[in-house]
């Protein structure tokens, strides 16, 4: 008999909870704060009363959210588009697995460029790491996201695997919801997009079936994010230096809120969104029914990196990041102009000027964008040679 789990402390908000949680939200004198730095040309109280009369999820995803996931592309003279996705089977539901490079806005712009074609939204998974306030919590999950533990015991961590791997199978399999999870626990701050092996040993343990039936039945589809600029560059950068100077350093709950924050409100320049086909038919063509587990999760894997690395958007940047991290200019002139080399690289230094550490050390700290801004192009290129 399959386990039956109480999914509530993890699940996003359904309908009739909403109007309680905004009510809860809005007498938060920190929401409050959030609410005039969102809308300062309007009335608190008028926003207050507007929020307090949404009833529903979409309600929040479409009024809210959608608008303030333009709002802030469009402030920052960013451009956004999304391929794909209309040769999607929305007949059925789909596991939508990504590289990950933004906090929140890698599943805000797919779900507000799904719901501008369309489309029902996607729930999200989330780390249960950026709860670091009640309503911030509240606000996830009036946005569709579900939690993922992210600290505990050995035990309760696999414990917390179990629900969450039934819980997306439960939603893909039933008909009830499309899921969209990041490829990794953590954003990939080198942008070396890698899936991790333990995130595809989660979904399997949920599967009555075989492995490779197993994954089957998710309706995986790779999805491809090119960022022109990473907004969050220089804090990840930063952060790379801390844990080469500090081995015990670890990102306080304050350093997430912060990049959360730069991650809404900075500059990203062209956004891209590459849905690609459901792996399906590569999986039952190359994972033979006698593959051990471990050999079915290695073929996924690799299935799934390739389709991301193949669909990114490619910049003269990326060409200019590629050369300066090899020591040479082999793509000046076909990739990138002398000037668009020397924009990224004063690009570059400004974000440098950015990171606040008393030891600040430039060449480690140019090395660290060069590889960031490099890796997507040259995984891109591997990609294309398999």
């Amino acid at each position: 008999m399959a386990t039956e789990y109480n999914y509530d402390s993890i699940r996003p908000y359904r309908d009739e909870e909403v109007k309680e949680v905004i009510e809860r939200m809005t007498n938060d004198p920190e929401v409050i704060g959030v609410l005039k730095m969102l809308f300062p040309d309007k009335k608190t109280e008028e926003v207050i009363q507007w929020l307090r009369g949404m009833r529903t999820i979409y309600d929040f995803q479409t009024q809210l959210i959608a608008n303030l996931i333009l709002k802030s592309l469009d402030a920052t003279g960013s451009t956004y588009s999304l391929d794909g996705v209309e040769e999607v089977d929305h007949s059925i539901e789909h596991l939508y697995i990504s590289n990950h490079r933004d906090i929140i806005m890698d599943a805000g712009i797919l779900n507000t460029l799904m719901y501008r074609h369309g489309i029902t939204t996607t729930e999200n998974a989330i780390g249960d790491n950026l709860c670091a306030r009640p309503w911030i919590t509240d606000a996830l999950k009036l946005n569709k996201s579900f939690l993922v533990r992210r600290s505990g015991t050995k035990r309760e961590l696999f414990e917390a695997f179990q629900i969450l791997s039934s819980y997306i199978r439960g939603s893909i399999t039933s008909g009830r919801t499309s899921i969209w999870i990041a490829q990794r626990e953590g954003r990939a701050k080198d942008s070396n997009d890698r899936t991790q092996e333990s995130l595809l040993k989660m979904f399997s343990i949920s599967s009555k079936e075989s492995v490779k039936k197993g994954f089957m039945d998710l309706n995986i589809i790779p999805v491809s994010f090119s960022y022109q600029y990473d907004s969050c560059d220089y804090l990840k950068a930063k952060e790379f230096q801390q844990k080469r100077d500090d081995a015990e350093f670890k990102k306080s709950p304050a350093d997430d809120v912060e990049s959360m924050k730069v991650g809404v409100l900075g500059y990203k320049g062209d956004v891209h969104i590459q849905v690609t086909e459901c792996i399906n038919d590569e999986i039952d063509r190359l994972v033979n029914e006698e593959d051990d587990r471990q050999t079915v999760i290695d073929k996924v894997s690799v299935i799934i990196d390739k389709k991301i690395h193949e669909h990114y958007r490619i910049y003269p940047i990326n060409y200019v990041a590629m050369d300066n991290l090899r020591g040479n200019t082999e793509h000046l002139g076909s990739q990138y102009t002398a000037e668009e080399k020397a924009k990224f690289e004063a690009y570059v230094s400004k974000q440098i000027e950015k990171i606040d550490l008393p030891n600040k050390d430039i060449p480690f700290l140019q090395e660290r964008f060069w590889t960031m801004y490099g890796n997507p192009l040259i995984n891109h290129l591997a990609a294309k040679e398999m």
